[in-house]
């Protein structure tokens, strides 16, 4: 029987559902989290517990528990990480600790692909205690470094928004603490126009398979950037999609990618396609329920199967992310029935839980919950999702403050 080494953040539905794939398809996983070594399984899923933010401390002990393992599967950006320096320890095939770490650091992602020559913003970062006046550029995007989902990602178009936004986001930082060096800057970009697009892939020996490409229909041009709506396959013209996936394949090559799935944001306008940013995982969460088989894919791939004829299902499907609006503290919703009920729906799962607080973005970094729908056309996905989205009516309780 194969073996996988499966890192995950935590027991959440992704790592449920690539379990249950890996078992359905005769693999066995041995999960690695970041939970407290300390406690006796917590889970029942007997994981492996390792600090993520040390792991290296770590790797002989996993190394002697796992004994032959046949392949590496990451799920998050930071599990990506750690796995890629267990995968150097352990002699299993995966992207260099070095192309995972780019990825997670936009600074460093951006000096990648300028050396190769990829059409993207002018960018450059300011370490929290500085007092910059301005930006150079206007309009300009402010984002945090090291996280992820547009969590901190504020547009500026003057200089009294920049100041503004600046003050922000180092408030954001201070409160969540610095785990890592790039924890300590903030980089600004001048803003790109146009329409903003995910590919979702597999990497084999450096080159890009495209499994996916989602069309984002909402305009994302700030001053927040929370993401709604993805629809596959895409809208677009085949030559607005080979260029997207050409940015993409040269995207992977400039940051040293080899091997594994990866989740590839872009923006397409006049002047052609433009990459944002690379993650070494796959798509997160419960939106990876969109693509069905894709954990077959990226399962049987890492143990060394060809998976060049596995397609995903292509019947068009999409997710909403429900956005949280004003947020607060959450008191429940109404009106299921009524969106399970719209055709094209498939379902509804609201994640948020009574009394929880929910901080919209920049400061926030979840949503109320999710609507999946399938239909004959992406079209008709969109209009299901809206749809169902208009009959929800959500309830909060007001809070004085986003950040405490």
């Amino acid at each position: 029987m194969k073996r996988v080494l499966m890192f995950a953040a935590k027991s959440g539905y992704q790592t449920q559902v690539y379990a249950e794939a890996a078992k359905r398809l005769g693999i066995e996983v041995l999960l690695v989290t970041d939970r407290c070594h300390v406690l006796d399984d917590p889970w029942g899923d007997h994981a492996f517990p390792i600090r993520f933010e040390k792991p290296e401390r770590s790797m002989s002990a996993l190394a002697a528990r796992a004994g032959t393992v046949d392949g590496i599967v990451a799920i998050g950006d930071r599990p990506a990480c750690v796995a890629a320096i267990a995968a150097q320890h352990l002699g299993v095939p995966y992207n260099t600790p070095e192309s995972v770490a780019a990825c997670r650091n936009k600074f460093q992602a951006r000096n990648c692909f300028e050396h190769a020559g990829l059409r993207l913003p002018k960018y450059e970062r300011f370490a929290l205690e500085e007092t910059p006046r301005g930006a150079p550029y206007y309009p300009c995007v402010l984002k945090p470094l090291g996280l992820s989902a547009s969590r901190g990602v504020i547009r500026a178009d003057n200089d009294a928004e920049f100041t503004a936004a600046f003050a922000r986001i180092r408030k954001l930082l201070t409160h969540l603490g610095a785990k890592e060096e790039q924890d300590h800057f903030i980089q600004v970009e001048s803003f790109i126009e146009g329409r903003e697009f995910a590919l979702e892939g597999i990497v084999t020996n450096g080159r890009l398979r495209t499994l996916a490409i989602f069309d984002k229909p909402d305009p994302l041009n700030g001053p927040f950037f929370e993401e709604t709506i993805y629809t596959t396959p895409s809208r677009e013209p085949a030559d607005v999609q080979e260029a997207l996936v050409i940015t993409a394949q040269k995207a992977v090559r400039a940051l040293g990618l080899t091997r594994g799935p990866v989740h590839i944001e872009l923006r397409y306008n006049s002047a052609g396609a433009w990459i944002l940013e690379v993650a070494a995982r796959p798509i997160g969460g419960l939106c990876s329920r969109v693509l069905q088989r894709q954990e077959e894919i990226v399962l049987r791939h890492a143990v060394g199967v060809d998976v060049s004829t596995i397609e995903l299902d292509p019947t068009p499907a999409g997710v909403m992310m429900i956005p949280i609006g004003s947020g607060g503290i959450y008191q429940g919703f109404e009106g299921e029935a009524a969106a399970r009920a719209v055709e094209g729906i498939e379902d509804v799962v609201i994640t948020a839980k009574d009394g929880q607080r929910m901080v919209p973005l920049p400061e926030g970094s979840s949503y109320l919950g999710f609507l999946f729908a399938r239909a004959a056309t992406p079209a008709q996905v969109e209009a299901a999702l809206r749809t169902a989205h208009q009959r929800l009516r959500f309830h909060f309780a007001t809070v004085l403050s986003v950040v405490a």
